[in-house]
């Protein structure tokens, strides 16, 4: 009689972890907000979200190791699932509806995360005084006609890391080094705070250019306070490289962790995030570009026209990451 009750006790356990899905995500996706409740209710599947910031979320699978409850892994940039990767902490995901949807170039090679959507690291400027015609790419932002007018975030953000890291696939780590150089003599400020605080500073008139994800514009032009709105108003978008290799495109993605015990419920949910529902809900979210591309961007962003992007894989551009921050310490960045 025992051992029967252990045995219903242990089905009954097994029938509740089939039932659920366990996120540990860096980004802003509430766990009642409506992405989360639309994949509860078509599926029946629970999902329980913790969040943290990235680095924080890889610290924690690290030491939680195989009893981590998490089953999946969201953050921006692809430089952070690099590192999650080295450390060891996912594991590979072969689904034929991931890879018919998500291009090559927007997830791991190996299967190890897919990017859920995009963002392109543009340059913004103040349409207000300032001739865009001078920058058309990444590399003008040295220009000697710049000094004092541009506006940048730190070296240690992702963005900026993966930027680089671009860069050094691209030219080579002699011209990144000499775009870094360039650039740091050309900064309004020392580098400081995110992108829309560099919008900020561009509609205080202390400085003119900055580099930005696009969909940092789409927040501030949505935000419900004014003074987000008035920033976002006055900013042009410039898509550097065009003639050359392309905008630089990071991504948000997911990723299956190594301890995960719910790994069907897990890949269901990462199917789920590129559906056509998932991707405009994404799209409305946090005004990024859909990967799937039967969804049309959110309309503010869309306004921003159409672009060439970088093709070149991200995951042969992070693996620069290390290097990118090199020249960012050598060249003196903060």
């Amino acid at each position: 009689m025992k051992k029967q009750l252990l045995t219903l006790l242990s089905l009954a356990s097994f029938v509740f972890a089939a039932g659920e899905v366990n996120i540990y995500s860096a980004r802003h996706y509430d766990a009642d907000n409506e992405l989360y409740k639309l994949f509860e209710q078509k599926t029946g599947i629970k999902v329980n979200a913790t969040q943290a910031k990235a680095g924080e979320l890889i610290k924690k699978l690290q030491s939680e190791g195989d009893t981590s409850k998490a089953d999946l892994f969201i953050t921006a940039d692809a430089g952070n699932f690099y590192t999650a990767k080295e450390k060891g902490v996912l594991q590979k995901v072969s689904s034929k509806t991931l890879e018919e949807i998500i291009p090559a170039n927007y997830r791991d090679d190996e299967g190890y995360w897919y990017a859920i959507s995009k963002r392109a690291r543009i340059i913004a400027y103040d349409k207000r005084d300032f001739d865009p015609s001078i920058i058309k790419n990444y590399e003008d932002l040295a220009k000697p006609e710049l000094k004092g007018k541009v506006l940048i975030r730190s070296a240690t953000a992702p963005y900026n890391k993966s930027l680089l890291a671009a860069i050094i696939e691209n030219e080579g780590k002699e011209k990144a080094t000499a775009w870094a150089e360039g650039v740091l003599k050309n900064l309004a400020r020392d580098p400081k705070g995110g992108d829309r605080d560099q919008a900020k500073a561009i509609y205080a008139g202390e400085g003119k250019v900055a580099v930005m994800n696009t969909y940092y514009i789409g927040l501030l032009l949505n935000s419900p306070k004014a003074a987000d709105v008035e920033a976002g108003k006055i900013l042009g978008v410039i898509f550097p490289n065009q003639e050359k290799s392309g905008t630089h495109v990071n991504i948000s993605g997911i990723a299956m962790t190594k301890a995960a015990k719910n790994k069907e419920n897990a890949v269901k949910f990462m199917e789920f995030m590129v559906s056509p529902e998932a991707q405009k809900i994404l799209a409305g979210i946090n005004y990024e570009y859909p990967v799937n591309k039967a969804v049309e961007p959110h309309e503010t962003i869309k306004n921003f026209g159409s672009f060439k992007e970088d093709s070149t894989p991200l995951y042969k551009s992070v693996k620069n990451t290390n290097d990118a921050v090199k020249i960012y310490d050598m060249t003196g960045w903060k």
